[in-house]
């Protein structure tokens, strides 16, 4: 809200500003016949997100008194990324490229502002230089709390991706193991209680070689690689059939189908063994076979936790200083496709990747070249459609290595691709994205001497990522 104060008592005030008591007093003088005074309540809006300067409602704004506070919408909430104090200069500054507020401007105690509106602008760079330079300075001071705070929040934005992909990877082997802990008691309680019944009941050295031939056969391995539900219960049927055949009591249907034991095996070990030491034999073997079922699938979860975890570790780079160091860029993009696959598999993406053989290396910073390929990749998966296909290819090119991202989406409109690349550009819902992920991952390419650019039309969109390769020599194949 405005309020009445004389020139010269305005020229006393700005004489006493940290940031302009350095300029001619002729130059304040101007300021203070051509801006207005503005006056807050504590929690009064100096601007609101959105709004245009040639609203009028504000314009580059001298903080005489008192505090703000700008807050912006980040995927986590609105987050405080700058304040300003008596002092300071802020709102809408000559050269800026801003021409709208990128978030809302409060008053977190009473503050009185001294405003300036644009269209004076013209005239303040020709006559008033001092003030000039000070909007300079404090428009690069402001870019690089913006740039850091921006910068950060990608972090963060991108570790948390991180985050909930390896949530979603771990969840399906972390609840194998601990499924496969809870039936490996109960396999080995039943084991101990077929070895107690098969002791019991007395055989050969014939027959127990018998025994032995049919334990070598289910413990070669499982049955078939993959089985659909419908083979696996045509499986299970033709081998209780065999068991209710001989008399057997039919609980070892299960553990046996798991296993590659065929009906031939099991007329051999029937013919050695009557009905009430088939029994016996039989579920020792099963129960043998099951232990041993149950402890594969264990060691085959617990590998592929532990080959998340290191591949987190590899896309975080979090044992490693932020240092250019020759990179493997096929282990980057196989460790990023594999902690975005929940993320394939919800849309049913078929992921293809063609990497030339003995790919040589790059040298870069690992932390930001892994911040590339999970903003394009995610970028691809979010674009293309349901049951559609994203394939990388990467081979080096001359100097320089490729690496293609392609998604069969529907494109990207005419009307965005000038902006794609522009900072906050998105057309993600609020909260969803910061519009940074394409600007960072150029500015992290520009940094080691790549480049980044697309091609993209109804049903191909492409991404192309040039990086120079690595000639130090410590980075051959």
């Amino acid at each position: 809200m405005p309020a009445d104060n004389s020139p010269v008592d305005l020229i006393d005030r700005l004489k006493g500003h940290r940031t302009l008591a350095h300029v001619p007093e002729a130059e304040l003088s101007w300021l203070a016949e051509r801006a207005e005074l503005r006056v807050f309540d504590v929690g009064g809006y100096v601007v609101r997100k959105g709004e245009d300067w040639a609203s009028g409602s504000f314009g580059l704004e001298v903080v005489l008194r008192g505090r703000i506070s700008l807050t912006r919408d980040r995927p986590g909430g609105p987050r405080k990324i700058i304040e300003w104090e008596a002092g300071d200069i802020t709102g809408i500054l000559p050269f800026s490229r801003f021409r709208t507020s990128l978030g809302d401007a409060v008053a977190e105690t009473p503050a009185e502002t001294l405003s300036l509106a644009p269209e004076h602008f013209p005239e303040l760079i020709r006559e008033c230089p001092g003030i000039t330079e000070a909007c300079v300075h404090a428009m690069l001071d402001r870019a690089r709390v913006f740039k850091a705070s921006d910068t950060q929040d990608e972090k963060m934005l991108s570790l948390g991706k991180l985050s909930a992909g390896l949530a979603h990877e771990l969840n399906n082997p972390a609840s194998a193991v601990a499924r496969s802990g809870r039936l490996l008691q109960a396999s080995m309680a039943e084991a101990d209680r077929a070895a107690g019944a098969l002791a019991r009941a007395g055989l050969t050295d014939e027959q127990l070689q018998a025994v032995d031939r049919l334990r070598a056969v289910c413990m070669a391995g499982p049955a078939t690689v993959s089985m659909s539900p419908l083979e696996r219960a045509d499986r299970e049927d033709e081998i209780a059939g065999w068991l209710d055949d001989h008399g057997a009591d039919g609980s070892a249907v299960e553990a046996l189908a798991e296993t590659a034991v065929t009906l031939e095996s099991l007329d051999e070990l029937a013919e050695h063994l009557e009905a009430e030491a088939l029994d016996a034999a039989l579920d020792w073997v099963a129960a043998g076979c099951a232990v041993r079922i149950l402890a594969r699938e264990s060691e085959r979860a617990a590998s592929k936790i532990s080959e998340l975890v290191s591949a987190m570790r590899r896309l975080t780079h979090m044992d490693r200083a932020p240092v250019p160091e020759p990179i493997h860029v096929e282990q980057g993009l196989r460790d990023t496709l594999m902690v975005l696959g929940h993320k394939a598999r919800n849309k049913s993406l078929s992921l293809k990747v063609e990497v030339a053989p003995d790919l040589p290396r790059v040298r870069a910073v690992g932390g930001e070249l892994e911040q590339v390929w999970m903003n394009v990749l995610e970028n691809a998966m979010d674009a293309a459609d349901l049951g559609g296909t994203v394939s990388v290819t990467a081979k080096p090119e001359g100097h320089s290595l490729v690496v293609r991202i392609v998604d069969d989406g529907p494109g990207i409109p005419l009307e965005h691709r000038s902006r794609i690349f522009d900072p906050f550009f998105t057309t993600k819902a609020q909260g969803e994205g910061t519009g940074l992920g394409l600007d960072i991952a150029r500015a992290n390419l520009e940094r080691h001497g790549g480049d980044i650019d697309f091609d993209s039309r109804p049903g191909r969109t492409e991404f192309r990522v040039t990086l120079p390769l690595d000639h130090s020599g410590a980075g051959a194949p």
